[in-house]
Parts: C-alpha cells; structure tokens; sequence
C-alpha cells in the first residue's frame, strides 16, 4: 500500500508519540498534540485504513493503536529525517577510544561500551572470529518492554552466545549500511516488541559487526546516525589492524 500525504503525516505522528510514550496512541492525542490540520472524524477513519493496511495494531477494542514492524520500516524508509551528528560529538567519541586503536580486543570493547553510553541501549557488537562484547545492561531496563522477566533473560542469554548473535545479525541482507531488525525478524515471540539496530565492518582478516538492542520504538533519527558514524570510524581504524 502507497500512503498518501494525510496517511503518511498520520502514522509518523502515532510513531513519534509511541516512541516517546510506549502507549497505544489515539486519535484525541493526535487531534490535541500534532498539528495535523484534519478533522478528528478523518483522523479515526484514517487510523482504521492503516489498520486494515496492516501499519497500525489495536491491542484492545477501546485502545489507541500501535505501530506494527511493517509501519515502523516504512518510516524509517520514507519517513525519517536523521539528526545530525555534531563535529563535537564525534570527537569526543574518537576521543575515548583512539588511545586503544591498535589493540583490537580492546578497542571493540571500548567503543562497545560508548556506544552503549551514547545511546543509552545495550550495545553489543561481534566478529566472524567468534568474539562477542557487549555493554549498557542496565539500560534495558529503563524500557517497559523489558519489564516481563523471560523477555529480559533471553536477550541477556542471547548476548553470551556468538552462534545465536551471528545468526541474528547475518538476516540482515542488501548493501545498505545500517539495517533494522523488527518484530518477525527476530522470529522469537518474545522478541516481537524489540528491535536491533546495526552496521557491519570489515578488516584484512576478519568481518564484525556493531550495533544496539533495544525496544522497537527506538528514536531512530536519533539512533541511525549515532551508528552510522560509529561504523565509520570502526571502519577507519580497522585500516591498522
């Protein structure tokens, strides 16, 4: 399905509200907080084409709605506008992990950890050679679709294991340079409210790569750029490796 205008401007003010919220968002919230400059009646009609679309979910029969994987794919697609990445805080990153830059172990479990302090998510990156670094734990539980105890333990399990980690990160296919797994993607039922966001690199002698999980609803104009710019600069000292 093409979304129109009005349709687009819709379910990128439900994504925005959701990711700030984590509530089902209904239309007296867009009606009162977004200026969509339609009528509440067309605002509801249009929340159900979505529905029907398949980009909108309603957890219950009085609920607002959710997005689904479809809807925030879409956005990010045709949507997103990326924040940019300011001159200081790219050097303040280089800055933390430039001393390590000729210690491979080393570096990736630094820039793993800023990562993780940067967007404050739990980073995790990995390499073909089968090592796994991962930081910012405490982080998950910052989010409501970590609360339920199993979700929260197989995502820590799923950490320690390379075979599952790589596995995960090797669905992601195409030459785009950072690639979003959501909702289906992780297969797992209990994976069905999260997201990874990630980038690969690649050295003389190995391949790897970094990235975040986190829930579904991350702020990705946010997220995006922050990895892109980490894989850059991964990418940019792996040249001495």
């Amino acid at each position: 399905m093409n979304l129109n205008d009005r349709q687009a401007q819709i379910l990128k003010a439900i994504i925005e509200e959701y990711t700030a919220t984590a509530q089902p968002v209904g239309s007296v919230t867009l009606e009162k907080k977004y200026n969509l400059s339609v009528s509440p009646a067309t605002i509801r009609n249009e929340m159900v084409n979505l529905t029907q679309a398949g980009f909108l979910y309603q957890p219950h029969t009085s609920a607002g709605r959710t997005p689904t994987p479809m809807a925030l794919k879409y956005y990010v697609r045709e949507l997103l506008k990326e924040e940019e990445v300011s001159v200081a805080e790219e050097v303040a990153v280089k800055e933390k992990v430039w001393d390590h830059r000729f210690e491979v172990d080393r570096f990736l479990k630094e820039i793993t950890r800023v990562l993780a302090d940067k967007t404050k998510t739990l980073a995790v990156s990995c390499t073909s050679k089968g090592d796994v670094y991962h930081a910012g734990h405490a982080h998950i539980l910052d989010n409501p679709e970590f609360y339920d105890i199993d979700v929260a333990r197989e995502v820590l399990s799923l950490i320690d294991e390379f075979n599952q980690l790589h596995a995960l990160f090797a669905k992601a296919s195409g030459d785009e340079q950072i690639h979003i797994l959501v909702g289906d993607d992780l297969e797992k039922d209990s994976f069905q409210g999260l997201g990874l966001v990630f980038t690969d690199f690649a050295t003389n002698d190995f391949s790897g790569c970094l990235g975040i999980i986190g829930p579904s609803r991350l702020n990705y104009s946010h997220i995006i750029p922050i990895i892109r710019y980490f894989g850059n600069l991964v990418s940019q000292i792996a040249k001495n490796w």
